[in-house]
């Protein structure tokens, strides 16, 4: 019975404090509990409204989304740290633990820490854009997605392509926007006449209509070579599309050098004498100490 009475004088005591505890902190808790949620919908909305503000004014997909986010997260710092405040809890030592978490994190994460500095640069400075084509270490696409840890491309073939931001900041980067030039060459002989070579291919070229037309293509005499005079080919074309159309202009470059009868010129190259790879030493009279006679 002694037990019983114990437990139950627990139990009561446990009930009494958690009364207490409710009528002293109840209203506090709920009010910073509703405080919080309130601040958290208004800062995505406001997060969310800067965007489709930003965006209403021409201003960049990528960099639109990064002001909108940006503004989302100081305020839900503001706000986790005024709901703090109010439930009397300091947050200094928070301050300083998140510090020495962030220093040591520095150097964990080196790598990703690093593209996403080289993320930030991207989306500030706008060396490309979503939509743009570009070249960068030898790879070519549209740009699909740009996140502040990668940059991630479109291949014609449908290929993706994920380039660490680290690996572009720095880096030479062709962009062409959304086309990309494309250029051919080939070989006619030396007395064909070139310049109606040249005005037939420009008017068979028009004939294209996955070239641009602005800029316009190009063509003329790129070149010169023995026997033969070089024609360079010059247009530019859609970045998804770029080696079906230039499959395209090849087989219309062919089928148009045997409509007019003009062969493909393949200049020769001349034999050169062959120099001995090794020569054999003469002695001091002249003769050869290796020859038996």
């Amino acid at each position: 019975m002694e037990s019983v009475e114990q437990n139950l004088e627990m139990v009561n005591k446990w009930v009494e404090i958690g009364i207490e505890f409710s009528v002293k902190y109840g209203f506090q808790l709920l009010g910073g509990l509703l405080f919080f949620l309130v601040g958290f919908i208004v800062a995505n909305w406001i997060g969310n409204r800067l965007e489709k503000l930003a965006l209403s004014k021409n201003i960049d997909q990528t960099l639109s989304q990064f002001l909108g986010s940006s503004a989302k997260l100081v305020m839900i710092i503001l706000l986790i740290i005024i709901t703090l405040g109010n439930f009397g809890i300091s947050i200094a030592p928070l301050i300083a633990l998140a510090g020495a978490v962030t220093f040591g994190a520095t150097l964990a994460l080196q790598g990703p820490l690093s593209n996403f500095g080289s993320g930030i640069s991207i989306i500030i400075t706008r060396p490309f854009v979503i939509g743009n084509v570009i070249t960068v270490h030898g790879v070519s696409g549209v740009v699909e997605k740009i996140t502040m840890g990668v940059t991630v491309l479109m291949g014609e073939d449908g290929e993706q392509i994920t380039i660490p931001n680290k690996e572009i900041v720095g880096q030479v980067i062709v962009n062409s926007h959304e086309t990309r030039i494309l250029e051919v060459e080939f070989c006619i002989q030396a007395d064909v006449d070139t310049e109606a070579v040249v005005n037939s291919m420009r008017s068979a070229l028009q004939h294209l209509p996955d070239l641009s037309e602005e800029p316009v293509p190009q063509i003329g005499v790129q070149d010169f070579t023995y026997g033969g005079v070089v024609i360079g080919v010059r247009a530019w074309v859609s970045g998804r599309r770029y080696f079906q159309v230039r499959y395209e202009v090849n087989k219309l470059i062919l089928s148009h050098l045997k409509e007019k009868n003009i062969p493909l010129y393949m200049p020769a190259v001349s034999a050169l004498p062959q120099r001995p790879m090794i020569s054999t030493p003469l002695s001091a009279n002249g003769s050869n100490p290796t020859s038996p006679l």
